[in-house]
């Protein structure tokens, strides 16, 4: 039988802990945020990198008869004067992995960086494996960075008990795992102009940027609007670029605050303001009910998956829901 529980009569709380941690931001009409927060200058990104490898030292948890573990483990014995076929290996203690990273601009030879791992084959879990050396290639096919370490496993496990819910043991990270080889080249400092690129956009916004840059060099003729998100930048004749732009982007810009509500799927963590409006709406999830019956908010709603011990996968199929029907006034952001 569905139990009902109406939200305006429940007591309001500001915080709450419930199966998964939920976290709770303040939300204000209008907020001061730095240009460099807002926008980004086109030519200066990260750059995606990408190898192959393996993860060994697993314990009985790797791939059990994938043709390409066993190949390149026979390639790497190979590389050490081990001569074996690949048909003959029948270690479960080896894992095929793709290795992904972010290689950021300016970043130099030495940089560390953070790779995430993941399994290509059938291995049940790479926890507590080692990644031997892997190169990482942008797409030109060149190699950026090299990469190799022991692997960390984030987000929540609480095993198969009621209400737990098990983390991706096939994907792993490793902080700092990526050793930079390779530089990509940007002289940025005998530019004389620049793109700053919006990162919404909006004619009103780069309108009023345009005139807020220009006003602080006192200048009408240093920004300059070119569509609803780029603005042109001419450097002043008494700046180096990096100068200029270091100041550009420090500027404080005024900006409406927007409701989001954050939800990782692969860890179950949901980050949302406490005073998002959900309007009057009727929630069925399995044996559960619940009838909003005036506006509401967020922290009222989670009020009710406390109660209900609700699992996560759930809270995020009825945030889904809330946003699809148009209760939820928010963002719905899913990593």
């Amino acid at each position: 039988m569905q139990e009902v529980i109406k939200l305006d009569v429940l007591e309001k709380r500001l915080t709450f802990l419930f199966i998964i941690t939920f976290y709770f931001i303040a939300t204000v009409n209008l907020f001061a945020q730095r240009l460099a927060d807002v926008s980004s200058i086109i030519g200066v990104r990260d750059n995606q990198l990408i190898g192959y490898g393996l993860v060994v030292g697993l314990n009985g948890t790797g791939d059990s008869s994938s043709a390409f573990t066993n190949q390149t483990l026979a390639n790497l014995l190979k590389n050490v004067n081990v001569k074996l076929d690949p048909k003959d290996i029948k270690s479960k203690n080896v894992a095929a992995v793709v290795v992904t990273a972010k290689l950021p601009p300016f970043a130099r030879q030495g940089d560390k960086l953070d790779i995430t791992i993941s399994s290509i084959g059938d291995a049940k879990s790479i926890e507590g494996g080692t990644l031997l050396l892997t190169p990482l290639k942008g797409v030109d096919g060149r190699i950026y960075a090299l990469a190799q370490g022991h692997i960390t496993i984030g987000g929540f496990n609480t095993g198969r008990s009621k209400g737990g819910q098990l983390h991706f043991t096939t994907v792993g990270k490793l902080y700092g795992g990526a050793t930079v080889e390779r530089e990509i080249i940007y002289d940025i400092y005998h530019k004389k102009t620049a793109v700053l690129s919006l990162k919404k956009s909006n004619f009103n916004n780069a309108v009023t940027i345009q005139n807020l840059i220009n006003k602080t060099f006192k200048n009408k003729h240093i920004a300059i609007a070119l569509d609803p998100r780029s603005i042109e930048l001419h450097k002043p004749a008494n700046m180096s670029m990096p100068e200029f732009l270091a100041k550009v982007q420090d500027i404080q810009y005024y900006t409406p605050s927007e409701n989001v509500v954050v939800v990782d799927e692969r860890t179950g963590t949901i980050v949302a303001g406490s005073n998002i409006a959900i309007d009057p709406i009727v929630i069925t999830q399995g044996t559960m009910m619940i009838k909003i019956t005036k506006r509401s908010s967020m922290a009222e709603l989670a009020d009710i998956f406390q109660k209900y011990k609700a699992r996560p996968k759930d809270i995020i199929a009825i945030l889904e829901t809330l946003k699809s029907s148009g209760a939820l006034k928010a963002k719905l952001k899913l990593n």
